[in-house]
C-alpha cells in the first residue's frame, strides 16, 4: 500500500506574500490570554487516544521505502512550502524488504567464527531512544527562518522541519510501540539519551515526562491557537509506558542550552533568558553565519546582537500545514518598525541544569528521578550515575554526562563532547570499580566519540579562545579512549546527537588482549527521518564470548494519526534537503588541506584523502533486494565482544549459582 500526504484544502497552506502572512497573524496581535500550556485542556472534552499500528514489527522485517530524490522538486529553501508536497509526490513510501543482521568480528583475534549452532543465553534486554527534540514551536526566540536565508544552514533541519509541530505525538506513537514489544517480548529497562527537549524550556520537559507518564498533554502554548481544529495543536491523552518497565535518562545539550547551542545566562546583555517569555517575536542576527576565521570554533552567540536583524518567524498554531510566520527582516516596511506580537507564555520559562534534573523527580512512572535520585549532590546540576539494571547479573550501565559547561566561556555553539575534572575522575573511579567488582559495562552518553570531523561542532572540545582557563577538557580524546580500553569489562559506549544510526568499533591497541576493545552504537533521533529507536540484547555465546544484538525499530504509526503524518514529513524532508545520514568521514589532517588539525580518533591515522574513511562503519545496500529500498539510514548487528579471561570464570560462576 502507498501512503499519500494529504491534499491541501483550499483555505490551508503557507502564505506567498509579505502582506498576507502579515495579515494572518493580525488576529492574534496583542493577544496576551497565557491560558493553561500543560495538562488537561481547560476547555474540556474527552481528549483523543492515537492508538498504534499492531503488531509492531523492527526493521528485521521491513524496512520503508521511498524515492531517493524526486525531480523536479522543491529547493531546500522551499522546505517550508509544506503544502505543495502533495504536488510532488513527497513522504509517499511503501514497505520494502526487512534489514538483516549482520555480524561483527572486528574486535576479535583475526579468524574468529562464531561456534555454529552454540547455543546462547540472553543476559539483558532493553531499548533506547534519543533526540526526542520536544519542541515549543511557537515560541517567540526560536532561529526558524534561517533556514531559508542562511546558506551555511539550509541543510540544518534541527532549526526548521515540518516535523517540528508532531514531537509530542511522535514520542507518544514511539512509547506504545515500545509497549507493544514489551508485552510479547519483555524489557529489563529503558533509556533514553539525550535532548529530550529542544530549548530547555519547562514546557517542553513536561510534555516529554507526561507522555511518558501517560498524562493529558496539550500541545501547544501561548493563546492556543488551532487548539480545536489543527492535527498537531489538538489535546490528546497519552498512552504512557508500560508501568513495570523503568527507565532512565541521560542529560543532551538540548536540554540545558537554548536551541542545544548556547548558555541562557552566559551574557545577560543578551536577553536570553527574558526571551523566552516574551510578548513579541526576538529581533536577532544572523548567528548561523559562521567565521571560518576562527575555525573550528565557527560561531559567536554575540552575533545574536549583529545587524540587519531578523524576525526568525514561529509556527502558526492555527496553520494546517504549520505555516511560518512573523519572519522576514526587521527593517521590512511591512512591519512598521514593531516587533510582531504574541501570546507569552510563563511556561516557556528556561530551566537550569539543577532545575531541568529536579523535574524527573514530578512522574508517576519507575524510578522516582528516572535516575537522577541516584546522584549525591544533584542539587549542584551533576548529572553522571549509575545504576545495575538486574541484581543476579553483574552488569551496570554508567550514564554519563560530557555535555559542555555553562560556565565554560566559549561563545561558540555548545555541542561538543567535555569532560570536565570532576566528571573525568568519576568516569575513572566507576570503570576501576566495575573492573575490580567484574561487572560488565555500558557506558550510556549523549555525544558519540571517534566519529564527527574537527570543526563539525560535534566533535570531542579543544577549547577555543574565549574559554575560561579552568573549563579546559579534563582529558583529550585520546586519553579518554585509552582509559576505556583499559577496562576490558567495557562492552560499548551509546549515544545519539548526531540524529543518525552510525556503528563504530575501537579495537584493542594490543592484538594480543582483544577484550580491551569496544563498540560505540549511536542511534538516531525520533524527530528526523527515519525517527526509530533501538533494541538491545546482551547474550552470551556458547565460548563465552559476549554478543550485543542492536536493532532499529520504526515507530508503529497508525494511518490517520499525526505521528503518520510526521513521518510522511520525515521522509520529505529527507529527500528535499538529502542529509547525509550514513557519515564516514576520513580522520582528516588538515582542514582544507591548509590547518593542521588534532585527531579525531584515535584508533586510525589521519589522511586527506576522502577514500579513507572508517572500515568499521558499514550500511547495507537494499537497493537490489526483493523489494527495493532505494535509501535508508539504519543498521542492524550482532556484535561480538571478547572477555576477559577473570571475567569469563564470573560468568561460569553466577549462572551456575542462577541454575
Amino acid at each position: 500500500m502507498t501512503h499519500h500526504v494529504p491534499s491541501p484544502a483550499p483555505s490551508s497552506g503557507l502564505l506567498s506574500t509579505r502582506r498576507a502572512f502579515l495579515q494572518s497573524s493580525a488576529a492574534f496581535i496583542g493577544a496576551l490570554s497565557l491560558g493553561p500550556t500543560l495538562g488537561a485542556p481547560a476547555w474540556g472534552r474527552e481528549l483523543p487516544r492515537y492508538p498504534i499500528a499492531t503488531p509492531a514489527e523492527t526493521t528485521v522485517k521491513q524496512m520503508l521505502a521511498f524515492p531517493a530524490t524526486i525531480t523536479p522538486g522543491l529547493a531546500k529553501t522551499e522546505l517550508r512550502q509544506v503544502a505543495r508536497y502533495q504536488d510532488f509526490g513527497y513522504g509517499e513510501w511503501t514497505l520494502g524488504s526487512g534489514l538483516p543482521i549482520v555480524q561483527r568480528t572486528d574486535l576479535m583475534r583475526a579468524g574468529y567464527e562464531k561456534p555454529a549452532g552454540g547455543e546462547s543465553k540472553r543476559l539483558i534486554r532493553f531499548f533506547a531512544f534519543t533526540d526526542v527534540h520536544i519542541t515549543d514551536k511557537e515560541a517567540p526566540n526560536q532561529l526558524i527562518g534561517f533556514q531559508q536565508t542562511e546558506p551555511a544552514a539550509v541543510n540544518n533541519t534541527s532549526i526548521y522541519s515540518p516535523v517540528m509541530p508532531y514531537t509530542t505525538q511522535v514520542l507518544d506513537a514511539a512509547v506504545q510501540t515500545v509497549n507493544d514489544l514489551h508485552s510479547r517480548d519483555p524489557f529489563d529497562f529503558g533509556i533514553a539519551l539525550g535532548d529530550a527537549c529542544n530549548s530547555t524550556s519547562y514546557n517542553e520537559v513536561r510534555w516529554y515526562i507526561d507522555v511518558l507518564d501517560g498524562q493529558p498533554i496539550t500541545p501547544s502554548s501561548g493563546d492556543h491557537r488551532g487548539r480545536d481544529s489543527v492535527d498537531f495543536q489538538m489535546p490528546f491523552q497519552a498512552a504512557g509506558l508500560a508501568r513495570d518497565i523503568p527507565w532512565y535518562q541521560v542529560l543532551g545539550n538540548h536540554d540545558h542550552f537554548m536551541i542545544g547551542s548556547f548558555p541562557v545566562d552566559a551574557d545577560p546583555a543578551i536577553g536570553l533568558r527574558q526571551s523566552y517569555t516574551a510578548d513579541r517575536i526576538w529581533a536577532v542576527g544572523d548567528v548561523l553565519k559562521p567565521n571560518r576565521e576562527g575555525f573550528p570554533a565557527l560561531f559567536d552567540y554575540r552575533g545574536l546582537k549583529a545587524t540587519p536583524a531578523y524576525y526568525p518567524g514561529v509556527i502558526d498554531g492555527a496553520s494546517p500545514y504549520g505555516a511560518i510566520i512573523h519572519a522576514g527582516r526587521a527593517d521590512d516596511p511591512a512591519f512598521a518598525g514593531k516587533p510582531p506580537q504574541i501570546a507569552p507564555d510563563p511556561g516557556r520559562r528556561p530551566l537550569a541544569r539543577a532545575e531541568w534534573l529536579a523535574e524527573f523527580r514530578n512522574t508517576t512512572t519507575r524510578p522516582k528521578g528516572h535516575g537522577f535520585d541516584l546522584i549525591d549532590g544533584a542539587g549542584d546540576g551533576f548529572a553522571c550515575y549509575s545504576f545495575v539494571p538486574k541484581s543476579d547479573l553483574p552488569l551496570k550501565v554508567i550514564v554519563l554526562d560530557v555535555t559542555q559547561s555553562e560556565q565554560d566561556g566559549s561563545r561558540d555553539i555548545h555541542g561538543h563532547g567535555f569532560l570536565d575534572a570532576r566528571r573525568w575522575d568519576w568516569l575513572k573511579a566507576e570503570l576501576a570499580r566495575g573492573q575490580a567488582d567484574d561487572q560488565l559495562m555500558i557506558i550510556a552518553n549523549h555525544i558519540p566519540i571517534g566519529v564527527s570531523p574537527i570543526g563539525s561542532e560535534m566533535e570531542w572540545w579543544l577549547g577555543d579562545a574565549n574559554a575560561a582557563p579552568d573549563f579546559a577538557n579534563a582529558v583529550d580524546l585520546a586519553g579518554l579512549v585509552t582509559t576505556l580500553q583499559a577496562a576490558p569489562n567495557l562492552l560499548m559506549w551509546i549515544a545519539g546527537h548526531r540524529h543518525v544510526n552510525v556503528v563504530k568499533a575501537f579495537p584493542s591497541a594490543d592484538p594480543n588482549r582483544p577484550e580491551q576493545g569496544f563498540w560505540q552504537v549511536e542511534t538516531c533521533s525520533l524527530r528526523d527521518f527515519p525517527q526509530q529507536f533501538r533494541t538491545f540484547e546482551i547474550r552470551l555465546n556458547a565460548d563465552y564470548t559476549v554478543s550485543i544484538v542492536a536493532v532499529n525499530v520504526d515507530v508503529a504509526a497508525a494511518e490517520g494519526t499525526p505521528a503518520a503524518q510526521s513521518r510522511k514529513y520525515a521522509i520529505a524532508t529527507q529527500q528535499i534537503i538529502q542529509n547525509d545520514l550514513r557519515p564516514n568521514s576520513p580522520n582528516y589532517a588538515t582542514a582544507g588541506g591548509k590547518i593542521a588539525v588534532p585527531s579525531m580518533d584515535p584508533t586510525r591515522p589521519q589522511s586527506d584523502d576522502p577514500k579513507a574513511t572508517d572500515p568499521s562503519i558499514r550500511f547495507v545496500d537494499l537497493s537490489k533486494a526483493e523489494k527495493p529500498v532505494q535509501y535508508h539510514a539504519s543498521s542492524n548487528v550482532e556484535l561480538l565482544k571478547q572477555l576477559s579471561p577473570r571475567m569469563v570464570e564470573v560468568l561460569k560462576r553466577t549462572l551456575a549459582e542462577v541454575k
